[in-house]
């Protein structure tokens, strides 16, 4: 079995007890939650170091492994300050595991080299932006999918077992509000980087390509539904829409093209 092969199944294997782990009610503050939540980034975070260890690589692969590992530490640092961040576990994880077997399933895929003048310092400030800002937006997403879920239990008059494993709609919501605006300031850094880089490797400030497209029109739309939200209280279900339409956005701008270029087109 390829030693790559074998990097990405560990990593995919330290993923999944935080995942079962996570739907069984328990403490956020106990140290099982947190000896898993490591042992899901030491897999992760492992890949990522062991792959980029001598060059550095833009697949879909890595890409996806390099979300994986960000994600999870943004979560372990969200569920630190916030005991409703913690209880997104249970959405969080198993979609992570979702990411880690699409990177899993085209690991071997071909994958485009970094080329142009731009100095190495602008390439790393824009992906390290990048990767963070899908990062926030993934538990932002997650965060609406709680508020989705949890509502429709309380439409229905029934408490089914989410409803001792998920945020309620209130935590649900104030965490969705917060890590969307932390991710429209990062997804601006985003943007101003990356019309950076574009402009020293290009001398335009802007080409009209899809991720650019997608990104912008992400912003656009994260703008106006925090605009929406504080102007004229835009919450509940609506707002989680908009925030999954915004995280489909960007998910079809940032892996969506490494998908197509590197499996599809490749």
């Amino acid at each position: 079995m390829p030693y790559l092969t074998l990097f990405s199944l560990f990593a995919l294997a330290a993923l999944i007890p935080a995942a079962v782990g996570a739907w069984r009610p328990s403490n956020v503050s106990n140290r099982r939650f947190w000896l898993l939540t490591g042992l899901a980034f030491a897999g992760s975070a492992g890949w990522v170091a062991w792959r980029f260890g001598g060059a550095w690589h833009s697949g879909l692969a890595a890409t996806l492994w390099v979300a994986v590992a960000v994600s999870v530490a943004l979560f372990a640092g969200l569920a630190r300050f916030s005991r409703e961040g913690g209880r997104l576990a249970p959405l969080l994880f198993p979609y992570l595991i979702l990411l880690g077997l699409v990177a899993t399933i085209w690991e071997h895929a071909p994958e485009e080299s970094l080329s142009g003048d731009a100095p190495s310092t602008w390439i790393l400030v824009h992906i390290a932006v990048s990767v963070v800002t899908y990062g926030l937006l993934t538990l932002s997403a997650i965060a609406g999918l709680a508020v989705v879920l949890r509502e429709r239990e309380v439409r229905s008059k029934r408490r089914g077992v989410l409803s001792d494993l998920l945020p309620s709609v209130a935590g649900a919501e104030f965490l969705q509000v917060r890590l969307l605006v932390a991710s429209e300031c990062v997804l601006g850094l985003g943007l101003a980087s990356g019309i950076a880089t574009q402009f020293v490797e290009t001398g335009r400030f802007f080409t009209a390509d899809h991720k650019t497209l997608l990104t912008l029109g992400a912003f656009i739309l994260i703008g106006g539904l925090l605009t929406a939200h504080f102007r004229t209280g835009l919450r509940g279900r609506r707002a989680a829409r908009l925030v999954l339409m915004a995280y489909l956005l960007v998910t079809l701008g940032y892996p969506g093209v490494k998908f197509v270029r590197d499996v599809l087109l490749g």
